[in-house]
């Protein structure tokens, strides 16, 4: 089925089936993304290294987002769009099952770097399908059923593999992310359709990087999505050493703040449909109040879960927003836009780690990331409140469309 020029507000079968299907691929990708901070003491007590050094797990995959999103995402934009998902998902899959046989963490941490490739590429050319098929006035819905499936990953794909972790190894649990891997890419092939020629090119896509507004807003996206890397990277160690849970805690504990992301999806959507700015702006800071509610009461256990639920919530409710306003400053390159995000989005992963690993092993505690996270999801902030009267002009497909947020007073 394809997009029409006119305003929908039901999806057909048939593009119901293919979000299906992007959101078994979001299921699939958001479960190994997020197992790995669950299973951060069990990797480092069998690799025998600690947990900022397993944590460089988390980081490889990060840079491997970070690289492969854009790359990937231009190098490939001649491809059908419905064979470039089903080659990233194959080769996704692959490097799950490398990484699940790493003898050493030198060897975990490069398979980590080649599963992140395909990460952004997917949800970047995903996001495009998704919206595409919404129509006009839905974008930010079709976005956001589309990354249902990462959401839903962290209410059961990571509490599950974390699970599976904990009791039969962690290498089990990559084990099962690339049978979960060989479904999406059955769902993949049988209800994701060929949409016709790809109206994009390499010309096209590196064009669309010549955007002061785009790199803006990547740039407060990169630096404020270190606020919940912070804290989640290193979730684990802190509900056992803070809040004084035991280890079979951990899954639970990881399900409620995927609740908290799956909430967050569904109002990320309808708010960014309403002011994509604005819920960018709101994102933030409630994502600022989360991480101070978190660094105050993770030594009791109403504190942590409220917290870590909060930030679910309104970490989502940014990153839905972010994604949907880096495809507005990109409507000639939307796939590029989006796959942008989730670079934006795993640079914050790697700084969050890099920098919450850092303040844990000066012995400053397993608080001290949340107070980290703050600082960074400030500057973030700040960076959006001082361009947040720019206004861009974007020409769509079926005319031209302005893409104006501004603050109202």
């Amino acid at each position: 089925m394809t997009a029409t020029a006119s305003r929908t507000t039901t999806t057909a079968p048939g593009s119901r089936r293919a979000l299906l299907a992007l959101a078994l691929g979001g299921f699939t990708i958001g479960t190994t993304e997020f197992a790995t901070m669950g299973l951060l003491p069990q990797i480092g007590a069998d690799l025998g290294v600690s947990d900022p050094v397993a944590g460089h797990a988390i980081t490889a995959y990060a840079v491997g987002v970070v690289v492969g999103a854009p790359l990937l995402t231009v190098v490939a934009a001649r491809m059908s769009r419905r064979r470039l998902l089903l080659v990233l998902m194959g080769f996704y899959t692959l490097a799950n099952v490398l990484s699940a046989a790493a003898p050493s963490i030198e060897w975990l941490v490069a398979g980590r770097f080649l599963a992140g490739l395909p990460h952004g590429a997917f949800f970047g050319v995903g996001a495009a399908v998704g919206a595409a098929v919404a129509g006009p006035g839905r974008r930010g819905h079709a976005v956001a059923m589309m990354m249902t499936g990462l959401t839903i990953a962290n209410v059961v794909g990571v509490p599950l593999s974390t699970a599976v972790g904990q009791g039969m190894g962690w290498r089990a649990a990559f084990v099962l992310i690339g049978v979960l891997g060989l479904a999406a890419l059955a769902g993949l092939f049988w209800f994701v359709p060929e949409r016709g020629p790809v109206e994009s090119s390499v010309r096209q896509e590196v064009g669309a990087l010549a955007n002061g507004p785009l790199w803006v807003a990547f740039g407060a996206g990169a630096i404020g999505f270190g606020g919940l890397f912070a804290v989640y990277t290193y979730v684990a160690p802190t509900v056992t050493r803070v809040t004084g849970l035991d280890e079979g805690a951990v899954p639970w504990i990881l399900a409620v703040m995927g609740v908290g992301m799956t909430v967050g999806t569904l109002l990320g959507g309808r708010f960014a449909d309403r002011s994509v700015l604005g819920t960018v702006i709101g994102g933030f800071v409630t994502t600022g109040i989360a991480l101070v509610l978190f660094a105050l009461t993770a030594s009791t256990v109403v504190g942590a879960v409220a917290g870590l639920f909060l930030l679910g919530v309104t970490s989502q409710v940014l990153g839905l927003a972010m994604q949907t306003r880096l495809m507005d400053l990109s409507p000639r390159a939307e796939s590029l836009g989006a796959a942008l995000c989730h670079s934006a989005l795993n640079l914050g992963n790697a700084s969050g780690a890099f920098f919450g690993g850092l303040v844990i092993a000066a012995g400053w505690g397993y608080v001290a990331p949340a107070w980290v996270g703050l600082v960074l999801t400030v500057v973030g902030l700040a960076i959006v409140l001082a361009t947040a009267r720019w206004r861009t002009a974007a020409s769509g497909p079926g005319g031209t469309r302005e893409a104006a947020d501004t603050l109202v007073a």
